[in-house]
């Protein structure tokens, strides 16, 4: 197996989730007592966050580099940055190394399409759903990708900093998420991206009348299968 490199800590919640399901789907791959072989870097959260807030991104980006340049130097072989807010400085990070990084909304967009599903309701952080780094990643995939109304976006946002990054997980968010996805349904959304890694930790499929599309359950699955290559 190929040595995965993990750039995480945003947050560690979504990146405990990640650890789980890499261990869990090699496992199932290869039975018995197997797991992945990979290493983690994990980032000072609050550091990437004032960096995001004012729009500093290049030097977040930095950060993010010098996190792969020592995975690499860890023997990591492919990397993943286990968010997707911070693949705004994807090109940068992959700049800073010479193996690949499987970009989240690469593996995402294939398992949308591989589903049959066309027009998508993107839910993520305001970064995510406002700015064309990550929508325009899906398009260039063929995709058709709607984002919720201004007051329901920075609603979303809000539950994933101050809620679901620091482990809160209530049932009115929920409720509220629900009443986003209907919106979007209502709006021809034939699936939900859940777009933010953290908003896995609150919504279900059976929250959604369409399909939901777990970004780092998907960014996971195609990271186990690089890493056996097929296997």
């Amino acid at each position: 197996m190929k040595t995965l490199g993990l750039i995480g800590g945003m947050s560690w919640e979504s990146t405990a989730e990640y650890y789980r399901l890499l261990n869990e789907l090699t496992r199932d791959r290869l039975g018995g007592l197997h797991s992945a072989q990979l290493v983690l870097y994990s980032v000072d959260f609050a550091e990437i966050e004032q960096l995001q807030a004012a729009g500093r991104w290049e030097e977040a980006g930095s950060i993010l580099a010098g996190a792969a340049r020592s995975l690499e130097a860890a023997g990591a072989d492919l990397l993943l940055i286990c968010t997707n807010t911070m693949h705004k400085v994807a090109d940068q990070v992959a700049a800073a190394v010479s193996v690949p990084l499987l970009h989240l909304a690469d593996a995402t967009a294939a398992a949308v399409r591989a589903a049959g599903v066309r027009r998508v309701g993107l839910l993520g952080t305001a970064f995510t759903m406002e700015q064309d780094f990550y929508r325009g990643r899906l398009a260039s995939c063929g995709l058709d990708v709607l984002v919720p109304e201004a007051d329901s976006r920075a609603l979303v946002h809000r539950v994933i900093y101050e809620e679901l990054c620091v482990g809160e997980v209530r049932e009115e968010s929920r409720a509220a998420y629900r009443r986003v996805i209907e919106g979007l349904v209502a709006a021809g959304a034939e699936g939900i991206v859940l777009g933010c890694t953290e908003i896995e930790l609150l919504i279900r499929p059976e929250d959604s009348p369409v399909p939901v599309f777990p970004t780092a359950r998907l960014h996971a699955e195609a990271a186990v299968a690089a890493a056996l290559d097929g296997r």
